[in-house]
């Protein structure tokens, strides 16, 4: 008599199979944190001081801004040179508008402009970006021709249009939006901590749930609480560092008699969270759920994982293309904005080579030059380690060209592992 087979014991699991964490995500976080120690070391401890750290994240937040947009691009399988000389076009609409046009018009510090400017920047960004999907999508000109043209046409058109000056000093509201002169404060920005750690924990068990429901496997109980911990610690991690950052004592004065006021004896305050890294936020937010969402991310996927299937199915590919590019030129006038604020005046060289950074942010990021893959987390997370690399090289002392070369180094590097990623997961190169 034939004794029934044993069965075959379940294989044991991992911990980062069990965790079920993206393995691209973790070796990016991982290089960010060899990147920081590195030049932490070099640096004497100053590459990780509250102070550096607070000055990375609003120099980060332009690029950043742009590389959310540029994923969609990529994705559909098209690219766009042009985002760098929009926002400089964008930037000169919105320094003329502030310094020569509204004062004229309103007087200086009225509380019009900064609204008015704020549309005139987007207006401006939207229609460039509306035009450039127009060539591509209707006229089929391919996206690297127009985009091509408008990295030659747009920043010198800005260029005409303040002939070739440095506008300032800008508007003092408007200059809130760039940084150092626009935080939140502490108090605000512990508040802003809980919420943003609330809403990560619901999110992750949201998604627990929606799997639950719909039969799906799903993590163990164990596993659910250790990414929510570290989502929680991650945020609050960050908010406790910007908000060590105290203000100096000087601007802390000077606040005061502005105020019409004497600064008490001892008196301390901080930064806390700078208004564009929140702007940042919000926007990745934003596109984040637009992706996963909404029927336009849902077509943007389809039409980059596969465009002729995606047009038989009945997706207006053409018009796809447009609105994909007007969002890319909203998002350039956004970080016009920012960029703008943060310098607390418009120049020439404004957003210069910030197309190959934001490129580079999207494709370190995961994003597949082939279309159909791409995150907007990732794409913000290659822009930090972006200006994480060119920052600790500037401390250090490294210069610009050696600083574009290992720039340029470490973008081929990041596709050639990520080819090698896809290959072995079988996904598509």
């Amino acid at each position: 008599m034939n004794k029934s087979a044993p069965q075959e014991a379940a294989p044991k699991r991992s911990l980062l199979q069990s965790l079920e964490v993206d393995t691209r995500l973790l070796g990016m976080i991982g290089a960010f944190v060899v990147i920081c120690l590195v030049f932490n070391v070099f640096t004497d401890g100053r590459f990780l001081t509250a102070r550096n750290i607070f000055n990375l994240s609003i120099q980060t937040v332009s690029v950043a801004i742009m590389a959310t947009g540029m994923v969609f691009v990529i994705v559909t399988r098209h690219i766009d040179l042009s985002v760098g000389a929009v926002l400089a076009m964008c930037s000169a609409v919105m320094g003329v508008m502030q310094v020569q046009l509204l004062p004229q018009v309103f007087g200086l510090g009225h509380p019009l402009i900064m609204p008015i400017t704020v549309i005139g920047g987007l207006l401006t960004g939207g229609l460039i970006g509306a035009f450039n999907g127009w060539l591509i999508g209707y006229q089929r000109i391919p996206a690297f021709i127009v985009t091509l043209g408008g990295l030659l046409i747009w920043r010198n058109v800005g260029w005409y249009l303040t002939d070739g000056q440095t506008l300032g000093p800008l508007d003092p509201t408007f200059r809130l939006v760039g940084g150092v002169d626009g935080t939140v404060g502490a108090m605000v920005s512990w508040v802003l901590g809980v919420i943003f750690s609330i809403a990560a924990v619901f999110v992750l068990w949201r998604a627990r749930q929606a799997k639950i429901q719909h039969e799906f496997p799903v993590k163990p109980m164990w596993a659910e609480a250790v990414l929510m911990g570290t989502a929680v610690v991650a945020i609050m991690g960050f908010i406790a560092i910007l908000n060590s950052y105290e203000i100096p004592v000087g601007r802390l004065k000077r606040q005061f008699q502005q105020a019409g006021e004497v600064m008490p004896e001892g008196y301390v305050d901080y930064y806390g969270l700078p208004i564009s890294v929140l702007l940042l936020i919000v926007i990745a937010v934003a596109m984040t759920l637009l992706a996963q969402r909404t029927r336009l991310g849902r077509y943007i996927f389809a039409a980059g994982g596969n465009p002729d299937a995606a047009e038989l199915s009945g997706i207006n590919t053409r018009m796809l293309t447009v609105k994909i590019f007007t969002l890319m030129g909203i998002l350039c006038a956004i970080s016009a904005m920012v960029a703008q604020a943060r310098l607390a005046n418009h120049t020439n060289d404004i957003g210069t080579l910030d197309e190959l950074r934001v490129i580079a942010a999207a494709v370190i990021g995961g994003t597949a030059l082939a279309g159909g893959i791409g995150t907007i987390y990732g794409a913000v997370l290659g822009a930090i380690i972006m200006q994480s690399l060119q920052s600790g090289m500037a401390m250090v002392g490294v210069d610009a060209p050696f600083q574009n070369i290992v720039v340029g180094g470490v973008l081929v590097l990041a596709v050639w592992i990520d080819i090698q990623y896809r290959k072995r997961t079988g996904e598509k190169v």
